[in-house]
């Protein structure tokens, strides 16, 4: 009997969930602000940012300008994103 309902419960969450995900209204994948806080996210922008620089994705002033931004508590911009091409190498 027990069993039963705790299926019935976990059908039902998982039915609610679905039908959520498909909703216009909600999106599909939260800002990481706000499902683990603002710290978490500048957290993850700075691991980020450190990964471009380590791949050679951004040159030095660019990952200064980005790690100057976080330090001050905001997120880089997106007019700052790593450029798609290769560049002057």
């Amino acid at each position: 009997m027990l069993a039963v309902l705790a299926g019935t419960l976990i059908l039902a969450a998982m039915m609610y969930d679905a039908a959520r995900l498909i909703t216009p209204r909600e999106p599909r994948c939260p800002p990481l602000a706000r499902l683990l806080g603002r710290r978490a996210a500048l957290e993850a922008a700075e691991r980020w940012c450190v990964g471009l620089r380590l791949h050679g994705r951004i040159d030095r002033e660019t990952y200064r300008k980005r790690m100057d931004r976080l330090a001050r508590g905001r997120r880089t911009a997106e007019h700052m994103a790593a450029p798609r091409g290769r560049g002057d190498d």
